[in-house]
């Protein structure tokens, strides 16, 4: 592995909204794309400093975060091995924009492998676009499922892992079946172990407080 920081807004050990089963999911920090109606603006900024990762209140679309620690690539892999460990099967890449961190990405995606995960990435960009970018192509054959294109607010969807209709489902190994993934909840809650609300999902549900 490395000891290379990544930019990164939040982790979740274990999601069901996240990807087909029990997933470990990373939202990266950063993304240039601008999708009007982007319903996750706090991963946009690349905060300058030291990279963190937070504790958080979490989406797919929309995540509230309290930053923590700095982390790296390896202190990552360990939190995914120990989520292994208790029963995730796969890894899932969100943000931000991961394909605007491809050496993290690829690196993150390989101690998946290594731990015999499934792996799948969201991201704004589409498939060809990728297949361009510096580090697009070696990320791309390490997943097994690609959720692409930028986000259209007025074509809003949120189910099936898609947040909106020109969103497509990319299988890229025969892991998963479109069946299999389409069938990924679209919300969840969780309660974690210091109490916190955690929710995540395409279409997560809201919280009202009481007056």
């Amino acid at each position: 592995m490395t000891a290379a920081h990544a930019r990164i807004h939040a982790v979740e050990p274990r999601s069901r909204a996240n990807g087909p089963g029990v997933r470990f999911v990373v939202w990266f920090q950063g993304c240039t794309l601008g999708c009007p109606g982007c319903f996750n603006p706090a991963t946009h900024a690349a905060e300058p400093g030291a990279p963190t990762t937070t504790t958080t209140t979490t989406t797919t679309t929309t995540t509230t975060t309290t930053t923590t620690t700095a982390t790296t690539i390896d202190e990552l892999a360990a939190a995914m091995a120990a989520s292994r460990a208790s029963g995730a099967t796969g890894l899932s890449l969100s943000g931000g924009e991961p394909l605007q961190q491809p050496e993290a990405a690829r690196a993150l995606l390989d101690a998946a492998r290594a731990l015999g995960m499934s792996t799948l990435a969201f991201s704004g960009y589409t498939i060809d676009e990728i297949r361009a970018l510096p580090g697009g192509p070696d990320v791309l054959a390490r997943l097994d499922v690609l959720i692409d294109g930028r986000y259209v607010a007025g074509d809003r969807l949120a189910t099936g892992l898609r947040g909106s209709a020109n969103q497509r489902i990319q299988l890229l190994t025969d892991r998963y079946s479109l069946a299999q993934v389409e069938a990924t909840p679209v919300a969840e809650i969780r309660i974690g172990p210091g109490g916190e609300v955690i929710l995540t999902g395409v279409n997560p549900l809201k919280l009202k407080q009481r007056p």
